[in-house]
């Protein structure tokens, strides 16, 4: 199991203002598996990804990655592992605007000691797979949305990540680029990473091996078909 989540809380402030993003949690996600997540606004998707990402910390429960329970580790350890084994594509991208496009997607690497030339050739070859070749020496500022969008997916695949956390990847996208970025995504998957993509649309949740649904910040169904998915993703009267 590369990412495991056992009876995860995840609760904000405390006494009566408390709000409980989730609420006993448990999820696991295999090598070659992809785990679509869906769910109305407010049901707790993105705060699932920061939890499986180690961007935050569960109020009760334990999250582990590839056998290593997050809570224990220090902050140095907790980066390390962000750095070589989780890819992470937010939904605000958090692109650097005074790094290219190649500088960008080949930082991870770097930071984690790889040398400028080795990181640099890998992200080349990680914004060709986004259709993005000629965009390298391009600063964020210069490029469109969808295109900022694709730079901060070639960095989440960039090298040898064994978990890659989506948040919305297909956003800004139109339906044919979002298409070859989920073709992507469910290639590396393919390829022994563990997948979690947090997605509002029942045709890509269509490209996961499941569905788990969020509702409150509780899962309400992890099996059902696809032609559920807008029943489920309403609202609760």
């Amino acid at each position: 199991m590369i990412l495991e989540l056992r009876g995860v809380h995840r609760t904000h402030g405390s006494g009566a203002a408390a709000v409980h993003a989730l609420r006993g949690v448990t999820l696991g996600v295999r090598p070659g598996e992809l785990t679509a997540v869906m769910g109305p606004s407010g049901s707790g998707k993105s705060t699932l990804l920061n939890l499986a990402g180690g961007l935050d910390r569960p109020t009760e429960g334990g999250v582990y990655v590839e056998g290593k329970l997050l809570g224990d580790l220090s902050k140095r350890q907790l980066a390390a592992l962000r750095r070589r084994s989780v890819g992470y594509v937010f939904q605000d991208l958090n692109l650097l605007a005074s790094l290219t496009a190649a500088e960008n997607v080949a930082l991870p690497l770097e930071l984690d000691g790889m040398s400028v030339r080795k990181a640099r050739r890998l992200a080349v070859a990680a914004l060709e797979e986004v259709d993005l070749a000629d965009l390298g020496p391009r600063f964020p500022d210069d490029m469109s949305g969808g295109q900022q969008q694709r730079v901060a997916i070639a960095r989440a695949l960039v090298g040898d990540r064994r978990l890659v956390l989506a948040d919305e990847p297909t956003g800004a996208l139109d339906s044919q680029t979002g298409e070859a970025v989920l073709r992507l995504l469910r290639a590396r998957v393919d390829a022994g990473a563990a997948g979690v993509l947090v997605t509002h649309e029942a045709r890509h949740a269509g490209w996961a091996d499941r569905v788990v649904f969020l509702r409150d910040g509780v899962v309400v169904d992890t099996s059902g078909p696809l032609a559920q998915a807008e029943e489920l993703l309403e609202p609760v009267p």
